[in-house]
């Protein structure tokens, strides 16, 4: 087997060893079996399509007067000049992967929206007016296009100098992408909610998306969701296919919303052709420049067929998540590089080009941080430094010593308030799971000035490090071990859910015949189906969800969130009961009940004991949350934790009842996902 001088040391050892093997099995099998299996292991995965001679050309630059071509034997790609608009990726015979409108737009870009103050809100295609070439020579090329801000720009672009970069090793089946995002002292304030790269590929051969093992599936055309072929449902994104191109889809329901995905599995998705065999990838290998957290989530593709690399937005978070420049506030940060791979087979091996995805992904992920970027604001591993010790949890209802904690998140973010990580959108942020013993490590950490945060499943509440962490180039920093107190007043009397920060765990419904997606028809993702929040109803067409202490069943009884109810034209409140029964209420001393919300969308939960006409109400959260996650089939968004105190005289000897009451109702997407409710007795333990 030849293999090309230009490959790198990296590709030169994997393909050495699958070569070695492909000739072990030659030996055995006879040769018709061979090529197959070859194949199938992944023999020459960058370049199966590709003589040795055209592998070997090493990266090639062309500048023409309106395009940018880059290429090295496997890709060649074209950039338009000095935009930065991808409007072509040539791969494997085929002359461009992307799709192009009669105007010559679409392909690959860079966009933002952003608003100034209070301002409505501006979609912007990233195109830069100067083109440059940033490092070129046998083995990387490197491009930037710019745009600078100036202030006869006020009100019309972002106050921001973006600068997006191009990179094209040799050998390599793919190129990268990053941007440098400014916003200088002094320059007007504004807000920007969404920062991404998409890409639109050609819809006449790139018909099936895949984003994880159990989520792949045949999409619908793009055609199918226009009238005539595609019916609107209850909002924009959602449409009933009524007539589509390929009858076997008549009848499901196309949301992009229903392929979203948490940053910490968002790692690679996107489309592959069946004739010809092509399988085109977006690789994150990294969240350092997410914002959010590990659990954050956000789109992946979706019908088009489109492929994005979500750098910010406010999915499943709202306001929260819109980073606001104020008062001339400088800010700089850098999206990625993210990787676009292409991979080729024979026909029929959609499942091979899948995990042949996944096994690149898991290098670019072992490769981060990347040595190749020429831009000085993206540093190397050497210039990161990196944090370590030991997660413990002590909970004296539940352990008189302290426990492991186990899988616990930790995470390295901007300094601030106890859980403000999840709220976070303008630094770089670093997380990783603690093992079994509660022990951890997060490399690669650029420098600054950072806070610990932590939280455990198993545990309320979040854990902060009481000390600011400062991050040296090179440093190591071990904190030895750490001890997380959550929220404890007393013994738990009774306990609704898992303290996990999502809902998954209650009952999620069969969806509206009507209205299915087949992909996720007895999925463990079955909450991502259309149209659950008007199947609550369907249940209870009368009267509320009554909750039963000792008798009722989370994964039966408790609905997975609690919405509104649909009565003519109007909506209507909805008022939750748990009943549970007290031997005798004690007089002295505080019973505590603690309600950890998965999400709230314009929501005011209010709580009464034992009243339900109580007026105020014994607890209201006020109206909180706009993370839209019931209409976006989450079942997750931001994380809320409420500590009631509640006063003896609320409580009855024998049975009682807590009235949850989500008092706002103007329209069906409001609501609460409840994580967790736990009810406190008393301290009967001294220390």
């Amino acid at each position: 087997m030849k293999v090309s001088v230009a490959w790198t040391a990296r590709e030169w050892t994997e393909c050495v060893w699958m070569a070695a093997i492909c000739i072990l099995l030659h030996l055995l099998l006879c040769s018709g079996t061979y090529a197959s299996i070859c194949s199938e292991i992944g023999c020459a995965r960058r370049s199966s399509n590709l003589t040795p001679t055209a592998a070997s050309r090493g990266v090639t630059l062309e500048i023409q007067d309106r395009h940018v071509v880059i290429g090295n034997g496997i890709v060649q790609v074209t950039v338009s000049k000095p935009e930065g608009i991808v409007t072509g990726i040539k791969y494997n015979r085929l002359d461009n992967l992307l799709e192009i409108d009669q105007e010559g737009a679409t392909g690959g870009y860079w966009d933002l929206y952003w608003n100034e103050p209070n301002g409505p809100g501006i979609s912007d295609v990233i195109k830069g007016t100067d083109f440059s070439v940033v490092l070129q020579n046998e083995s990387q090329i490197e491009v930037s296009f710019k745009r600078t801000w100036n202030s006869s720009l006020t009100g019309k672009l972002a106050p921001l100098n973006i600068d997006k970069r191009f990179i094209l090793l040799s050998g390599q089946s793919g190129f990268y992408s990053y941007a440098i995002f400014e916003h200088l002292g002094g320059w007007p304030d504004f807000d920007v909610a969404e920062i991404r790269i998409a890409f639109k590929l050609r819809k006449n051969i790139f018909h099936y998306m895949a984003i994880a093992d159990d989520r792949q599936r045949i999409m619908p055309m793009p055609d199918d969701r226009l009238p005539g072929r595609g019916q609107p449902l209850a909002y924009p994104e959602a449409v009933l296919l009524v007539n589509p191109i390929n009858p076997d889809l008549k009848g499901e329901v196309d949301d992009k919303y229903q392929y979203s995905c948490d940053n910490e599995d968002n790692r690679v998705h996107g489309w592959i052709s069946s004739d010809p065999p092509i399988g085109f990838w977006c690789i994150t290998p990294s969240d350092e420049f997410r914002t959010g957290g590990p659990v954050k989530q956000d789109l992946t593709s979706h019908v088009g067929p489109t492929t994005l690399a979500m750098f910010l937005s406010t999915h499943y978070a709202g306001d929260d998540l819109v980073p606001k420049f104020r008062d001339g506030e400088p800010w700089k940060k850098v999206f990625g590089p993210v990787f676009i791979y292409l991979n080729s087979g024979m026909v029929g091996s959609d499942s091979l080009l899948w995990q042949d995805a996944k096994s690149q992904m898991m290098l670019e992920v072992q490769s981060w941080p990347y040595d190749f970027p020429a831009s000085a604001d993206f540093p190397t591993s050497d210039e990161r430094g990196s944090l370590s010790g030991r997660l413990m949890v002590k909970d004296r209802y539940v352990s008189l010593e302290a426990l492991s904690a186990d899988t616990a998140y930790v995470g390295l973010a901007p300094p601030g308030e106890v859980g403000s990580w999840q709220r976070e959108c303008k630094g770089y942020q670093f997380w990783t799971k603690a093992d079994s013993d509660g022990f951890f490590t997060i490399s690669h950490v650029r420098r600054g000035s950072y806070n610990l945060y932590a939280w455990v499943p198993g545990f309320i509440g979040d854990y902060k490090y009481d000390l600011i962490v400062n991050i040296s180039s090179g440093g190591r920093i071990d904190l030895g071990n750490l001890v997380y107190e959550p929220p404890r007043n007393g013994p738990t009397l009774w306990e609704i859910g898992i303290p996990d920060r999502s809902a998954a765990e209650f009952y999620v419904p069969d969806p509206n015949p009507n209205y299915v997606n087949k992909l996720y028809v007895n999925h463990p993702d079955r909450f991502r189906q259309y149209g659950l929040w008007e199947r609550y109803a369907d249940l209870f067409p009368a009267e509320d969800l009554v909750y039963k202490i000792g008798a009722s069943d989370d994964t039966r009884d408790w609905f997975f969130a609690q919405v509104t109810r649909r009565k003519n034209s109007t909506y209507q409140p909805t008022t939750w009961q748990i009943k549970f029964k007290l031997d005798a209420a004690r007089q002295n001393g505080t019973y505590k009940l603690r309600i950890a919300l998965a999400s709230a969308t314009d929501s005011d939960l209010q709580v009464r004991f034992n009243d339900p006409n109580a007026n105020p109400p014994h607890f209201s959260t006020g109206r909180i949350g706009t993370d839209n996650t019931i209409a976006r089939h989450g079942i997750h968004g931001l994380y809320w934790l409420f500590n009631i105190d509640i006063i003896n005289a609320w409580l009855l000897e024998g049975e009682n009842t807590i009235f949850l009451t989500q008092a706002i109702s103007s329209w069906p997407f409001q609501g609460i996902l409840y994580d967790y409710i736990r009810l406190e007795g008393p301290s009967e333990i001294s220390f």
